[in-house]
């Protein structure tokens, strides 16, 4: 074997150890309240409850739903925008061919939760009553 064969089968050696050694971007996103202790909801599913950390897996826009006993339930849209990192063809070598785990964390604002509306106590004495008419007298 020639001198140029080695040195062409070491750089393929080369080549191929470093993208198995390949890294990732790791994208967190981090979402809390005031008061804590939301049920946070994204995109209709439920992630856990504030503060709340979890892996997403793709840029653009995100509906966000926090619900917390006593309070109104908040409903919001959030957009997260690439980094300069992730658009083709940088995002090849990103996700590839640097042997690192790149971070991508993004922080959004802390949502404020308003205390529900407590509705008079006549006005729930009546539901109650409407509701135990209907449960009794009508037909199912």
């Amino acid at each position: 074997m020639t001198r140029s064969h080695r040195r062409f089968f070491a750089s393929i050696t080369l080549l191929s150890a470093l993208l198995t050694l390949g890294g990732c971007v790791e994208r967190i996103m981090k979402i809390d309240s005031d008061p804590q202790g939301a049920r946070v909801f994204v995109n209709d599913k439920e992630v856990g409850v504030t503060p709340v950390k979890f892996a997403f897996l793709w840029y653009g826009d995100y509906d966000i739903i926090l619900r917390r006993q006593g309070f109104q339930t908040l409903k919001t849209n959030y957009r997260v925008d690439a980094p300069w990192y992730q658009y083709p063809p940088v995002d090849l070598i990103a996700e590839c061919l640097i042997p690192a785990t790149i971070k991508d964390e993004r922080v959004l604002p802390t949502y404020k939760l308003e205390p529900a509306p407590i509705p008079p106590i006549q006005d729930v004495v009546e539901r109650a009553v409407e509701l135990r008419e209907h449960a009794l007298y009508e037909e199912p």
